[in-house]
């Protein structure tokens, strides 16, 4: 292959090439950040200076079994409370010269369009940093996103989430058990995601996950273990032999599991849009302004950013498989 090394200009701008835009040698699927906008896990909001989520955590317990002509008992009872999350900026330039736009002007003669292409890329590199903020298992700092796995942590005793301490309170705790073989290679993954599924859930019935997701040898491991429990029946194949199946058909419990190649390694997290949401400010969602032409360049400026953060109201419906293999 030849060293990447002619630079943007020659690249976009001489002999006629094939595709017409760069192909992505990069990027990975940021699987978690597409799906935030399906299925209800993104939702914008009008403004305020941060969100803030009502959260109920006890029962009345002046409800009892009373005689006939017993008092009542009136006290006051607390029983709700809120989690706080605040907003985080992801924020970038993408810039590009008079002369730049000038020397890729004209169908003809460019390759591609270099400004187009370098907007795109800015994009998907906007999107490339939520995605792994996202994922991150770093203690999030002042200006980082509050992450999945800080949320679905592997210690759910330990630590604050929204405000809320997870070592006071039990009712703000993820569910969280363990994934790692005991003879062969992942022969208690499904037992221990058929339990944290469950966990998550209200008699298996009610605020069940929504969606599974997991790095890629997780995923893989999953799949090679599924013939042994299941039968597929694929129809209208002929003569056509497939020892293999769609991703698009690994489900576990009726919902979609997929893998992130940002995800933490040897973990599989139970996700419910119901409790756990990326929350933004309207307008402020891969928002891109228009060029700025600085008085003394000869360039433009575009920013893009995007003002929010993940939020949660009930950790205990949300789940994580660790130690997988």
């Amino acid at each position: 292959m030849a060293d990447p090394n002619i630079g943007e200009k020659v690249a976009a701008t001489y002999e006629r090439v094939f595709p017409k835009k760069p192909t992505d040698n990069i990027f990975n699927s940021c699987a978690i950040f597409y799906a935030l906008g399906e299925d209800g896990f993104k939702v914008g909001a009008d403004g305020g200076r941060l969100w803030e989520v009502p959260v109920e955590y006890a029962e009345n317990s002046t409800m009892q079994m009373v005689g006939e002509f017993d008092v009542l008992d009136t006290t006051k009872i607390s029983v709700f409370d809120a989690a706080r999350y605040d907003q985080k900026i992801a924020a970038g330039t993408i810039v590009y010269s008079y002369l730049e736009q000038k020397q890729n002007q004209g169908s003809d003669e460019a390759k591609f369009d270099l400004i187009a292409a370098r907007i795109e890329n800015g994009r998907k590199s906007h999107i490339a940093l939520i995605n792994r903020q996202a994922w991150s298992t770093s203690a999030p700092g002042p200006l980082d996103l509050t992450s999945i796995p800080s949320i679905i942590s592997d210690t759910p005793a330990v630590g604050i989430v929204g405000g809320i301490n997870g070592a006071t309170f039990t009712w703000w705790r993820n569910r969280q058990n363990s994934g790692a073989h005991s003879v062969n290679p992942f022969d208690n993954l499904v037992n221990a995601m058929e339990l944290t599924f469950d966990q998550c859930s209200l008699g298996g019935i009610k605020m069940t996950p929504t969606c599974a997701v997991s790095d890629l040898a997780s995923f893989v491991g999953y799949q090679s273990i599924l013939g042994q429990r299941l039968r597929y029946m694929v129809q209208d194949l002929g003569k056509k032999g497939d020892a293999a199946f769609l991703n698009s058909a690994v489900m576990f419990k009726s919902i979609p599991f997929f893998y992130d190649e940002d995800a933490p390694a040897n973990h599989v997290y139970f996700l419910n849009n119901e409790v756990l949401k990326f929350e933004y400010l309207q307008g402020a969602w891969i928002a891109m302004d228009p060029a700025v032409d600085p008085a003394n360049q000869l360039m433009n400026v575009h920013k893009m950013y995007t003002m929010g953060n993940f939020i949660c109201a009930a950790r205990r419906h949300l789940g994580v498989v660790t130690g997988v293999n």
